[in-house]
Formats: C-alpha cells, sequence, structure tokens
C-alpha cells in the first residue's frame, strides 16, 4: 500500500482510533485497580470472579438490546453516550477510594454499570467503523485497530500498577475518567457516513426485530461460520487461563516469566497486525482464515508439551500471530457480510459469542485442567481447537470458498 492512501491518513480514522485507545487505556487501567482494591479488602479469590461476573451479567442481559437500538439511533452517539457512562464509573470508583469504603458490595454495584455501559460500547465501535473509512480500506482499518487494542492491552495493566503505586485509586480512577471523557470528546472529529435504514428490518416490535437479527445470521453460512468459529475455537482451545501454572510448576520461571509468557502471544498478535494495516491483503481468505486456526491450535499443542522455556514463548508467539490473522479475516468477513441496517444486531451477537469465549473459555480451562491435570488439559483444548477448524471446513463450504472480501456480500 502507497504511503498516501495509508489508512492512518483517512482524517476520521484517527479520532476515532485515538478515542478508542484512550478508551482501552481506561478500561485495563481501571480492571487492574479493581481487582486489586476488591482483593485487598477481602482476601477472597473469589471476589475476582464476582468482580468479572458483575460486568458480564448486564453485558450478556444488554447486548442484544444495544443490538437493536444501534441499528435504529445514531450510533455515534450511542458510543459517546456510553463512553460517558463509563466515565462515571470511573467517577464513583475515585468516591469510593476517597471515603474510603471497604465494603465491596459497593464496587460490585458500580461494575454492574460498567458492565452496562460495556455492553454497548463494543457493538457500537465495530458497527460504527464500516461508516468512518472508506470500504476498500476497511480490512486494513479493522487490523490497526486490533493491534492498537492489544498494545493498550499490554500498558494499560503495566500503566495501572504504576499509577495505583503512585497514587492510589484516587489518581488511577481521575485518569480513567479523564481517559474516557477525552474518548468521547474525540467523536466530534469523526465524520461518518450516513446510516442506512431501511423500514423492512426496523419493523414491528423489539422482539421480532431481535428474531429477524437471528434469522439473518443463520441464513448467511459466512457469517455463522465465522463467530461460531471463533467461539468454539477459543472456548475449547484456549491455554491463556493456564499460564499461571506453566510457569509456576512445569517451566518454574516465576512471575517474571509469566509476565514474558503473557506477552510472548501479545508480541505476535501485534507485530503481524501493524504489518496487516499497512499491507492487508484480499485473496484466498476463507482457507487462509482455516490455516490460521489450524496454526493456532498447533502452535498451542507445542506449547501444551513443551517444558522449554524458549520454546513455549517462540509458540505462544506464533500462537498470537496465527490469532492476529484470523481475527483480521473473521472482524472483516462479518463486516463485508453485513448490510448497514443490520450491523447492530450482528455485531451484538459477535460481542456476545466473544465474551462467552473468553469468559467461559478460562472456566473450561481451569475446571478440565483440574479435572485432567493441567498438561493433558491443554493438550486436548489444542485438540479440540484442530477438530473444530476441520469440522467447521467441511460444514461451512461457502466460508472455506471465499475468495476476496467483497465475495462475502454476495455469497448466501
Amino acid at each position: 500500500m502507497s504511503h498516501a492512501t495509508s489508512i492512518y491518513h483517512q482524517p476520521s480514522f484517527l479520532p476515532f482510533l485515538s478515542g478508542r485507545v484512550l478508551a482501552m487505556f481506561a478500561a485495563q487501567i481501571q480492571a487492574v485497580v479493581v481487582a486489586w482494591q476488591v482483593y485487598d479488602m477481602t482476601n477472597d479469590p473469589m471476589a475476582l470472579a464476582y468482580v468479572g461476573l458483575a460486568q458480564f451479567i448486564p453485558m450478556l442481559v444488554l447486548l442484544i438490546p444495544a443490538g437493536d437500538l444501534l441499528d435504529r439511533f445514531a450510533r455515534k452517539k450511542i458510543l459517546a453516550a456510553s463512553w460517558i457512562l463509563e466515565a462515571l464509573c470511573s467517577t464513583l470508583l475515585l468516591v469510593l477510594s476517597l471515603i474510603p469504603i471497604h465494603n465491596p458490595l459497593f464496587y460490585y454495584a458500580v461494575l454492574m454499570l460498567y458492565g452496562c455501559g460495556r455492553a454497548f460500547t463494543g457493538p457500537a465501535v465495530q458497527s460504527l467503523l464500516p461508516q468512518i473509512v472508506p470500504r476498500e480500506q476497511l480490512a486494513a482499518a479493522i487490523a490497526a485497530n486490533s493491534m492498537l487494542m492489544r498494545s493498550a492491552a499490554i500498558a494499560g495493566p503495566l500503566v495501572g500498577g504504576g499509577l495505583y503505586a503512585l497514587g492510589g485509586g484516587v489518581l488511577t480512577y481521575s485518569i480513567c475518567m479523564l481517559s474516557f471523557l477525552g474518548a468521547a470528546l474525540l467523536l466530534p472529529w469523526v465524520k461518518v457516513l450516513p446510516q442506512i435504514k431501511p423500514n423492512n428490518t426496523l419493523n414491528g416490535s423489539a422482539w421480532q426485530r431481535f428474531t429477524a437479527g437471528i434469522q439473518f445470521i443463520r441464513s448467511r453460512p459466512i457469517i455463522l461460520g465465522t463467530i461460531s468459529l471463533d467461539l468454539f475455537a477459543v472456548l475449547l482451545g484456549g491455554v491463556v487461563a493456564l499460564l499461571p501454572i506453566y510457569a509456576k510448576d512445569i517451566l518454574h520461571v516465576g512471575s517474571i516469566g509469566l509476565g514474558a509468557l503473557r506477552s510472548g502471544m501479545t508480541l505476535g498478535e501485534i507485530a503481524v497486525g501493524f504489518y496487516l494495516s499497512l499491507y492487508p491483503f484480499n485473496r484466498r481468505v476463507g482457507i487462509t482464515m482455516f490455516a490460521a486456526v489450524i496454526m493456532f491450535g498447533l502452535a498451542n499443542l507445542v506449547f501444551s508439551l513443551s517444558t522449554s522455556f524458549v520454546l513455549s514463548f517462540l509458540a505462544l508467539m506464533v500462537a498470537g500471530a496465527a490469532d492476529m490473522v484470523s481475527v483480521y479475516i473473521r472482524s472483516s468477513l462479518v463486516q463485508f457480510s453485513t448490510p448497514d441496517e443490520m450491523r447492530g444486531r450482528v455485531n451484538a451477537v459477535n460481542m456476545l459469542f466473544i465474551s462467552s469465549s473468553n469468559e467461559l473459555g478460562e472456566f473450561r480451562a481451569g475446571l478440565s485442567a483440574k479435572w485432567l491435570g493441567t498438561e493433558p488439559a491443554a493438550v486436548v483444548g489444542s485438540l479440540f481447537t484442530l477438530g473444530v477448524a476441520g469440522l467447521w471446513m467441511w460444514a461451512f463450504k461457502p466460508l472455506r470458498e471465499v475468495n476476496k472480501f467483497e465475495d462475502a456480500s454476495v455469497k448466501a
């Protein structure tokens, strides 16, 4: 791609991406500090489970209604409102730190409100992106967005820990509040194409609109195959939740080694994401996506069996690189396959699948490690990922045969 046509030179994309990075940093910083504070006041590992549950429940309930609203009203305004709500939550956490209150129930209540905001943020961002960049640069925009989100996921917790050490919850939540507000204030500089709202897809009750969205997904093998592949591949084959056990008991590298292992996968993701944002490809995307999922499963299998730190680190880097290729193709296919009037509902279902695969995947990994042992659980999970890739290649032929992203918009 020539320098002049780089996605980074799109005037509306830069403020949009800057807002996303600010909000992502704030979310990552806040997640670390809330977890630390709640555990510090309770000394109960279950308190950390409740921190995740308090955010996941409202997301689970509100994601589908959020998708419906995003198809009916201005998405930029909804995204701004969700970031302002998240800024309000940071303000409430700041107040709790100032008082201070030593009852975790108040923190859980704020996190439930925060989960309500997150239910709108995810699908709003995904639905808004195709209204910001030209269609021919959408895939590059998705790659750039994914790469920077991964970068924020690394830096955010590190910054959060440092800020908390410097100024406690007061300093940290103040910065989170300002970051969320800054993200919302950048949106007026984001110019969007008009939102298409044909009457035939938005008539009837909320339930009828929801079922229309579900029926649309079921009628499109490319979309159904793409989002369900992500769900089951990560749900059954992820190894991230097992990294602390590998670092301590198998590789014997301690907490520093654990940090390195966690960064290994992310480094692979960031490197490939940056490359794809500059040099996106658009041929044989269907079979390439399946190849990436298979590579992800094989890399996890190597990690599962490895007793060498260097080999384990390299395997996780390969897994991260393969996952970024898969994310790039999956996200692009969903966007190209979905008409504008359906984006909110389709992206809400997609976000529901992603959230479920991440949250339930960690639970599955921990439970299977307890039942089978850590290494057998990791090996079985990796084999399940390979099995899912093979089964989906057979079951979703239109997905396997997609050549260019544009072809997805016309295939059934």
